[in-house]
């Protein structure tokens, strides 16, 4: 799976033993701006088997730049939700095993905005 593929969630639970519990536009993650950032996306999935995990995601510390005056988007985010409730936030780069139960959330950061949010129409 990968993010520009935006693999389908009935192939994506056939092929793999997890199930996707949340798919959907991560809102407020675009930068302000007179052309506001776009906004990412947010990934949830439980796993149903025991496996291991592997993420290689950018823009988890640096926030998107915006260009002309347009703000940042938001930084993106990879946590680990374990079945047992703790909570485990993942860098960009990361290999984790992954048992029944356990969660894990990828949430892809917004664009930058361009221009000054002043000027909008």
């Amino acid at each position: 799976m990968t993010n520009s593929r935006l693999t389908d969630p009935e192939v994506l639970e056939w092929r793999f033993p997890v199930r996707l519990r949340q798919f959907a536009i991560r809102p407020h993650s675009g930068g302000a701006g007179q052309y506001p950032g776009g906004n990412g996306m947010i990934r949830h999935l439980e796993f149903q088997e025991p496996m291991t995990a592997a993420i290689l995601s950018n823009r988890r510390t640096i926030p998107p730049f915006g260009l002309a005056g347009g703000e940042p988007g938001q930084v993106g985010e990879n946590t680990v939700i374990r079945a047992d409730g703790s909570v485990e936030v993942l860098p960009g780069q990361a290999t984790v095993a992954m048992e029944p139960g356990d969660q894990l959330r990828i949430a892809t950061p917004g664009g930058g905005g361009f221009g000054p949010s002043s000027v909008r129409p």
